[in-house]
């Protein structure tokens, strides 16, 4: 951790201010990301997303032996101003090899360069076109950790409202949003955060990147927000130690009001994005098991 903080120091990214440099925090990230082995019995398979801007790249993760009766869609986070294919590829490899499921991994535009609705027509884009490489039977799970967490909560209302539409675009099966970032207005309940693991004021400076001159509580942007009657199944996870807590626990307790079926965990005493962690951590082991579980459940023929 001392490394870790002595690192973000010598960058200028430990406390975050409009002279924080986004391309730096990229840099660190991937740089980190570089250093994480990607596991055994799993496959990546570039492919090219009709209609999204050529500099984004995506991939399906697939385990050796994956379960054909369903998919993951998966959004990435990083506060919407970082994250790639190759910063995330062996963080979400747990999820692939865990459910055994084939997992699609796409890019899509950041912020400060590309605000709201970037992240989300590109999550749409991916998403239409990942409805013509599966069987009609196929079932989908939608899910995204932090700012990819709100993300995958966001698509889900748009999904919804495209297909009240008459779009006629396939709902997902069941989605999981581990510590998602649901309210960008920033309204909730402050909670102490890990310096080496949330720089201060990050989440107050992607949130103004992303929203940009939007309205911080539209729902597409927050999805606390948002009308969240007839969502599917939802797993959501939050750390009792992470900045996030209260978006996930407002966003669980308002989507069991309005009749959703939700399975909160809260880990006590853990970090952001805590189940994505190694399995050497218990808590990190027994959220996965549960994520397992839930995907099961939801995606059996």
């Amino acid at each position: 951790m001392r490394r870790n903080l002595r690192t973000l120091d010598a960058l200028n990214i430990r406390v975050w201010d409009e002279n924080t440099s986004v391309p730096v925090w990229r840099d660190y990230c991937e740089a980190g990301a570089a250093k994480a082995p990607m596991p055994k019995g799993l496959e990546v398979v570039p492919v090219k997303i009709p209609g999204l801007p050529a500099h984004l790249s995506a991939e399906w993760l697939q385990p050796a032996a994956p379960r054909e009766e369903a998919v993951i869609f998966y959004t990435h986070g990083g506060g919407y101003i970082s994250g790639s294919c190759s910063d995330h590829r062996a963080l979400v490899a747990k999820l692939a090899l865990s459910t055994g499921l084939k997992l699609l991994l796409f890019e899509y535009r950041l912020a400060p360069e590309y605000p709201y609705p970037a992240a989300l027509e590109d999550t749409l884009t991916s998403y239409r076109w990942m409805l013509t490489q599966i069987q009609p039977s196929t079932k989908i799970l939608i899910a995204g950790e932090s700012a990819g967490g709100g993300l995958c909560l966001a698509a889900l209302l748009a999904l919804k409202d495209l297909a009240a539409q008459g779009e006629g675009l396939r709902l997902p099966a069941a989605g999981v949003a581990i510590s998602p970032l649901t309210d960008l207005a920033m309204t909730g309940k402050p909670n102490g955060i890990k310096g080496s693991v949330e720089p201060e004021n990050m989440n107050a400076w992607c949130c103004k990147y992303y929203v940009g001159s939007g309205d911080p509580t539209h729902p597409y942007i927050s999805p606390l927000y948002g009308s969240l009657q007839g969502l599917p199944p939802l797993f959501i996870t939050v750390g009792t130690d992470e900045g996030l807590l209260d978006d996930g626990l407002r966003f669980a307790e308002k989507a069991k009001a309005a009749g959703v079926e939700v399975r909160l965990i809260v880990g006590e005493g853990q970090t952001h994005c805590y189940p994505l962690m190694p399995d050497f951590i218990p808590e990190a082991k027994y959220a996965m098991r549960e994520i397992r579980a839930f995907v099961q459940k939801h995606t059996a023929s």
